[in-house]
């Protein structure tokens, strides 16, 4: 039997046209036959009729969702000790945001990270604190004091940015790290503001009528101290910088603070304004390391001056070196593995052979851990210059039969 012109051919998904009551192709089926080579590389593979292949998920998926669930039970789990460990590490990984955004991704080199974290330590608690004791303090709402010192610390990169914009290198080096010296020679002397060598105490935060100090909270029969509270409070702070960042760094701004790290006057020509970028990025990456240094108020309840020295810098270089310059991940990757080892060397300093506990001769936990992730910072540098994610990049393009033509 003839096929009847009047009645319409009904399209398909795939773009050819069937006959009414078959399911097979019309002569003009646009699908090349397999083997076929099309333009973009691909080659035709018919189908089965009726059917679409069937798509696995990406494994990756499963083990972030594993990861959320892992990071949302530790604190009806783990003990103070890995609480606060994880606390200072997110900390540091929402600082190593901030300093890869400047250095990694617009190559420019900051020694002075640790005096951004400072102001927000600080500038929280002059805000949070009431006055007394020879101590100042606004006596603001805490949720508001920990915004205003993050905004101070990034007033505080913008009253710096001109120079950064202006300078690059080395040069850019030695002037952010004469700000550690003029901070530490602040904090001893600025006793008002900062309490002298013995530091000041931190009031804790109170948010949405919850206040994150040691008074127990019952949670699923889990006394909820200080440290549970805090681990909530740093993982959604550490998620919301992190996505802040990915998206500044895959958009324009991204784009042209790596034209600006590979070739300034390139840049300039193509009509990136370079000063300005270089500001910004400043103050962006003063920013992050005031909300860092808020954080790492909060879990210490306490501020000293020594603690925010030219060692803290370095210890933030480090971190972006070992993890992946210019990547989100590689910071978090990278301000885990330092942050948590000192801590841990600690912890099993007496099962570990040459190491001894603080005060008791020997090598210190914390001198072994700088001798650790110093050399670990060569390694990287002379067998895997895109640090830590570079191995799971690697291993993910090995794994992926996508990627493969």
């Amino acid at each position: 039997m003839s096929e009847n012109p009047a009645v319409p051919q009904r399209p398909t998904a795939l773009g050819m046209h069937v006959r009414p009551g078959s399911d097979e192709p019309a002569p003009s089926d646009p699908r090349p036959p397999s083997g076929v080579l099309v333009p973009g590389g691909r080659r035709g593979a018919p189908a089965p009729p009726g059917r679409r292949p069937a798509r696995l998920a990406d494994p990756r998926s499963y083990v972030w969702a594993v990861g959320v669930v892992l990071l949302l039970a530790f604190p009806f789990y783990l003990d103070r000790f890995w609480l606060q460990a994880g606390l200072f590490a997110m900390a540091a990984a929402i600082g190593a945001i901030g300093i890869n955004l400047l250095t990694g991704a617009t190559g420019q080199l900051s020694m002075g990270h640790a005096f951004f974290l400072a102001v927000g330590a600080y500038g929280y608690c002059v805000f949070a604190a009431d006055d007394g004791a020879g101590l100042t303090g606004l006596g603001l709402p805490t949720w508001l004091a920990a915004v205003l010192a993050v905004l101070v610390a990034g007033v505080a990169g913008g009253l710096f940015s001109p120079i950064a914009g202006r300078l690059s290198g080395a040069y850019l080096g030695i002037a952010t790290l004469a700000l550690v010296f003029i901070g530490q020679h602040v904090m001893f002397n600025a006793y008002d503001l900062t309490g002298g060598a013995n530091g000041r105490d931190v009031p804790p935060l109170s948010l949405f009528g919850l206040t994150f100090d040691d008074r127990e909270l019952v949670v699923a029969d889990v006394p909820f101290g200080s440290a549970e509270k805090l681990w909530y409070a740093g993982l959604v702070a550490l998620l919301a910088c992190a996505l802040f960042a990915r998206g500044v760094l895959r958009g324009r701004p991204g784009r042209a603070m790596n034209a600006i790290r590979d070739h300034r006057i390139a840049a300039g020509v193509l009509g990136v304004p370079v000063a300005r970028h270089r500001a910004a990025v400043f103050v962006l990456s003063s920013m992050y390391a005031g909300l860092a240094g808020v954080l790492l108020a909060l879990v210490f309840q306490r501020t000293v001056p020594d603690y925010f020295g030219i060692t803290l810098s370095l210890d933030y270089l480090a971190m972006i070196v070992i993890g992946g310059l210019g990547s989100v991940s590689g910071a978090v990757a990278g301000a885990v593995f330092v942050s948590l080892l000192p801590q841990l060397l600690t912890r099993y300093s007496d099962a570990l052979p040459f190491i001894s506990a603080p005060g008791t001769g020997g090598i210190a936990p914390g001198e072994a851990a700088r001798y650790l992730y110093g050399a670990a910072v060569v390694l990287v540098v002379l067998f895997l210059p895109g640090g830590l994610v570079r191995v799971a990049a690697r291993r993910r393009v090995r794994t992926d039969p996508g990627e493969q033509r």
